[in-house]
């Protein structure tokens, strides 16, 4: 008798968890997003809180390292990539709601080095970056499967160079981590975004490079099918005025028209 009524009352709460975990998580939102996007996202997710009174909860990583645990499991509600095609993967495998899709934000590739440098190097087809690293490695997002990565490479192959760094590279498995490889004075000279220069001081900009050397550096945004009711309202803030200044303030170029 006991047991089975160990065995009854066991069942039951099993049969309460799940509903007990969708009340706990009907009042916040989870975004998946690209980890050059924290501090700014950050911000914003507090502020949408103050003003909603709703939580958001994010989950930074790289991109393609995100959408593919989009694509395996559900719990994400929207997902903010640094490039166009981590969310095509997605799109492809029917993971995110195609009608919420727009392009949100554009960004800057940047050559770094640490604050206490003096390395110089103009930006220019053959320049001597090779030399500039006088032993050391270049920091960089891994270029196969990261934006920022892939975005230097690109850049790297336009200007002629890319042969002579190719195996001189320090990889981070997203740019944050190439980020701190520069910060620490790990490297001398790293590629990341600009808005990640700015929320560093151990590291100063050297140069920018062309626009014109690299595929265009778009962050586009989605809900996924799942995703809470609240999203939507989450999405479009994002597109409004108070995320905007947010957004321009960090160095980012908003493309989304404003609500």
């Amino acid at each position: 008798m006991i047991r089975a009524i160990t065995t009854a009352l066991f069942a039951a709460l099993l049969s309460l968890q799940p509903v007990a975990a969708r009340a706990q998580s009907a009042d916040r939102v989870v975004v998946f997003a690209a980890a050059s996007l924290t501090d700014t996202l950050q911000e914003i997710g507090a502020l949408y809180g103050r003003e909603r009174g709703k939580r958001v909860v994010f989950s930074f990583a790289a991109s393609m390292t995100l959408a593919r645990q989009i694509e395996l499991s559900a719990g994400a509600d929207i997902f903010v990539s640094a490039d166009a095609e981590s969310m095509d993967y997605l799109e492809a495998r029917s993971r995110i709601a195609r009608s919420t899709r727009q392009d949100l934000l554009g960004n800057r590739l940047i050559l770094i080095a640490p604050a206490a440098s003096n390395v110089t190097l103009a930006i220019a087809p053959r320049m001597r970056i090779a030399d500039a690293l006088a032993g050391g490695r270049l920091a960089m997002a891994n270029v196969e499967t990261v934006p920022a990565g892939r975005y230097g490479k690109a850049a790297l192959t336009a200007l002629g160079v890319w042969p002579s760094v190719a195996d001189r590279l320090a990889q981070g498995e997203d740019v944050r981590t190439a980020l701190s490889y520069v910060a620490r004075g790990e490297a001398p000279l790293g590629i990341v975004y600009a808005t990640d220069a700015r929320v560093e001081p151990r590291v100063r900009i050297v140069a920018s490079f062309p626009e014109s050397s690299h595929p265009p550096i778009v962050y586009p945004a989605a809900s996924t099918p799942e995703a809470r009711p609240d999203a939507a309202q989450f999405l479009a803030y994002l597109g409004g005025p108070q995320a905007r200044a947010v957004f321009e303030r960090a160095g980012f170029s908003v493309l989304a028209p404003s609500r």
